[in-house]
This record gives structure tokens, C-alpha cells and sequence, in this order.
């Protein structure tokens, strides 16, 4: 298996390319943006005390690799003569590959095509994904993956740690709303929760780029449009809208422009960022550094005049 190509799409486009793969007969898919390379299932060193969805670890490219077998966070069958494959990809700068049966294809698609599944989907799991791709003859579901490793209690972090938020929240104005657009309910209620601790009380949420994007252009000619527009902060993967779209409308718009717009995601890499900084994003930040987007969102805040 060879590396994943490189994304070739233009900034705004709303498209994405889909990693297809199965788990045991089910679809699934994740964004190749996330995909490291995809490797022939290995042996693999087990981790005393972990849970059973984690087999082990393994050496790979001078990095340690922790692998979560997918057919058993999903129940969907086993690979037991170990003829799977390991999907690799980076979050937060930790290696994980994902145990997978086979992989199809890479699918591309336009994120309008992608729909919001129900909050309970997947055999009763509750948002075990944040998106439906509907293809001509199936349907493919798109994952949560950073959910799924903190299920796992496994080294994603979101928590604000070491930040006093009465001091960076000073002489700023609670009532002001803050717009959050992130499809993972998990990740949703992350940042929602950090707003409220530091003090923010108008919180606007939306679980896509096209309804956020639809509130946002009725402020349009509102005598309070900057205060129901103090901030957007973003993921960048969503059904019907993806961030970067989300971004360059608000940005191309002359009375929406001055909207500060915080993109937050998994996808802040190099490529991505420059995708990002072409559509006009203000600040980009990792799902690491959420204390980081918390005092870039409250410095934009204290600058910006209501």
C-alpha cells in the first residue's frame, strides 16, 4: 500500500477525498486528509491493562504505534486470521492505525453530498459518527474518530488546564455570541463547555457549515450585527458545508468580513493551513490547543468594538 495522494482541490470547493474502507461487510470511511499511509495488518506487541478495542503497539518509521481494532469498537465482526489492514494517521502528534478489514477506494465527494446521521446510529452507539456519504448503491458512514479514542481513555486531551479564565474573559462582554460549528456532538459540547467556564454566556451552536453559514448571512443589516457575530470558531470537516467554504463566504462578504473566524480541527497541518489562510481564517489551532484558541478567541474580543 502506497502513500495517500495529496489533496488537489482548490480552497472553497466544498469537496473532500474519502478513505473507503470496510469493517467486517459494513462501510465506513474517513477523510484521507487524516491518513498517514496504509499499512498490511502486522504482529503487534501487546499493552498490559488495556482495553480490549486496543491490540497493541508497534515501531513504525521511528514512531510508536497504538492500534484500535475497529471490529471491536464497532462490533462488527473480527479479523482473526489477520489478513487486515492498519489505517495510520496522526492526532495530536500521537501515531494510531485503525484495524480494519479491507479498504475499497478513495471516494470524492462534495460535503453538500455528505448528510448529518441520527444521534443514535450505529447498533444503538450513540454519535459513533459524524457523517452519511449516500453512494449510488450504499452508503458510506464517517467515523468520529477523536471520539472513539477518547472513549478509549486514550491520550486525546481537551480539557483547559492551567489557564486562569476570569483573567483572559476580563472587560469583555459575556453577552457577546459566539458562533460554534463542529459535527461531533463530542467536540461540540467540548468547546461549548470551555466557553461557558470563561465566563461567555450567548453561545450559538451548529452542527454544519450550511446552517451556520444560513443564520449568519440573516445578521446581515442588524443594528446588533457584531454583537450576534463576535466570533466563529470551526471545525473544518462537516455534512453540507465544510469549514473552509464556511470560511471564504464569510470572509468574501464586505459586511461580514471584520467576523473574526477560528478554524479548530484535527486537519491543521501544513496543507490544510495554507487552504485555511487562503480562505481567510483568521487563527487555525489543533485539537490541542484548545487553551490557545480560548486566549487568541478573548484577545479578538477585547479588540473588536460593539
Amino acid at each position: 500500500m502506497g502513500e495517500k495522494k495529496e489533496l488537489t482541490f482548490e480552497t472553497g470547493t466544498n469537496e473532500l477525498q474519502l478513505l473507503d474502507f470496510l469493517v467486517g461487510d459494513e462501510y465506513f470511511g474517513i477523510n484521507i486528509a487524516k491518513v498517514s499511509e496504509i499499512i498490511r495488518y502486522i504482529e503487534l506487541t501487546p499493552m498490559p491493562s488495556a482495553p480490549p478495542e486496543i491490540e497493541g503497539v508497534f515501531m513504525h518509521r521511528d514512531k510508536l504505534v497504538t492500534v484500535i481494532d475497529l471490529h471491536k469498537v464497532l462490533n462488527c465482526g473480527s479479523d482473526e486470521d489477520g489478513n487486515g489492514l492498519l489505517i495510520v494517521c496522526d492526532f495530536q502528534q500521537m501515531s494510531i492505525a485503525f484495524h480494519v478489514t479491507t479498504v475499497n477506494g478513495i471516494q470524492t465527494l462534495s460535503w453538500s453530498e455528505i448528510e448529518k446521521p441520527p444521534s443514535v446510529n450505529h447498533h444503538g452507539t450513540e454519535s459513533v459518527a459524524t457523517g452519511i456519504a449516500k453512494l449510488e448503491n450504499r452508503m458510506i458512514m464517517i467515523l468520529d474518530f477523536e471520539k472513539i479514542i477518547c472513549d478509549l481513555n486514550y491520550g486525546l486531551d481537551f480539557e483547559v488546564n492551567d489557564l486562569d479564565l476570569s483573567v483572559i474573559s476580563e472587560d469583555i462582554d459575556s453577552e457577546q455570541q459566539i458562533i460554534v460549528v463542529e459535527d461531533s456532538l463530542f467536540l461540540n459540547k467540548v468547546v461549548v463547555d470551555a466557553l461557558k467556564k470563561s465566563g461567555i454566556k450567548n453561545i450559538k451552536v451548529f452542527y454544519n457549515g450550511l446552517d451556520a453559514w444560513d443564520y449568519i448571512r440573516q445578521q446581515k443589516g442588524t443594528p446588533d450585527l457584531k454583537k450576534n457575530l463576535a466570533a466563529v470558531i470551526s471545525d473544518i470537516e462537516m455534512p453540507q458545508m465544510d469549514g473552509h467554504s464556511l470560511t471564504k463566504f464569510i470572509k468574501d462578504d464586505k459586511e461580514l468580513r471584520t467576523t473574526p473566524v477560528l478554524l479548530f480541527s484535527s486537519l491543521i497541518h501544513e496543507n490544510m493551513r495554507m487552504r485555511g489562510e487562503s480562505a481567510g481564517a483568521d487563527a487555525q489551532f489543533a485539537r490541542s490547543q484548545l487553551n490557545e484558541l480560548l486566549v487568541t478567541l478573548f484577545d479578538y474580543l477585547k479588540k473588536r468594538k460593539i
